[in-house]
């Protein structure tokens, strides 16, 4: 009787258990990113999962072994959008500087996100879309988002960075305007999503700043029509283009 032991070299024609994990883990995100992509393209209820099965070249009855259904997406598309922005904020807090100098931060970093796919699902999509359970979990996600922008802005007037003012306005304010953001960014254009964030910080928080970016830097104070004539020009494009337009993701949407 042959007793052979077989060889430790012959390959497994299954792959090991963390690399299935992970091909299904990517084939999951592709279904993610084109799907975001037609929902902000052709809205949520226009776009279907046949186009998502289209856009990825596969069947649609294969979507339905990483999905239920495409609200399941949508809440996913959320959620991704939801912890990068909880990551915003966990980053801010731990770094150092005063109410003033973490409310810039996060403004920056809130903005940007704003200039991406899974940002913009934040703002562009309807809650009314979800079940009610995860209605509810979107919508405490969204308080402490405007929690940590009151937080920085109270912070900063116990601090003297901030002038006083009512933190909850204040907050209703930024956010606000950063949301918009999500609604009329264009990639591709003269501005970079960085560019567009790092002058809504500026202009958003300059107005409730005991000192002034433009003081810090020793520039007098603008005067009559000079705020127009001094503005820099991508400042104007960007203003004009607002007022037009009224752990699982982190390093997989970069």
């Amino acid at each position: 009787m042959d007793a052979r032991i077989p060889s430790s070299n012959t390959e497994s024609p299954w792959l090991p258990f963390e690399s299935r994990r992970r091909a299904r883990d990517e084939k999951r995100e592709a279904v993610l990113r084109a799907a975001v992509q037609l929902f902000l393209e052709q809205g949520y209820h226009r776009a279907t999962l046949n186009d998502v099965a289209k856009r990825l070249n596969i069947t649609k009855p294969a979507l339905y072994n990483y999905f239920r259904g495409k609200d399941e997406i949508l809440f996913e598309c959320w959620s991704i959008g939801h912890e990068l922005v909880d990551e915003c904020i966990a980053e801010t807090s731990a770094s150092a500087g005063s109410g003033l100098d973490k409310l810039r931060k996060l403004t920056i970093r809130y903005a940007e996100l704003m200039t991406t796919d899974y940002g913009k699902s934040l703002v562009r999509f309807d809650l009314r879309d979800l079940s009610e359970h995860n209605r509810k979990t979107v919508q405490t996600a969204k308080r402490r988002i405007d929690r940590a922008f009151r937080d920085y802005i109270a912070s900063g007037i116990a601090d003297g960075s901030v002038k006083p003012c009512d933190p909850k306005l204040a907050a209703f304010a930024i956010a606000g305007s950063l949301n918009w953001i999500g609604h009329w960014f264009q990639p591709g254009g003269e501005l970079t999503g960085r560019a567009v964030a790092e002058e809504f910080a500026i202009r958003l928080t300059d107005g409730i700043a005991k000192t002034t970016t433009r003081e810090k830097a020793g520039k007098p104070p603008r005067k009559g029509n000079a705020s127009r004539e001094d503005g820099s020009e991508h400042h104007t494009r960007a203003a004009a283009g607002a007022a037009g337009q009224s752990k699982r993701s982190r390093g997989r949407l970069r």
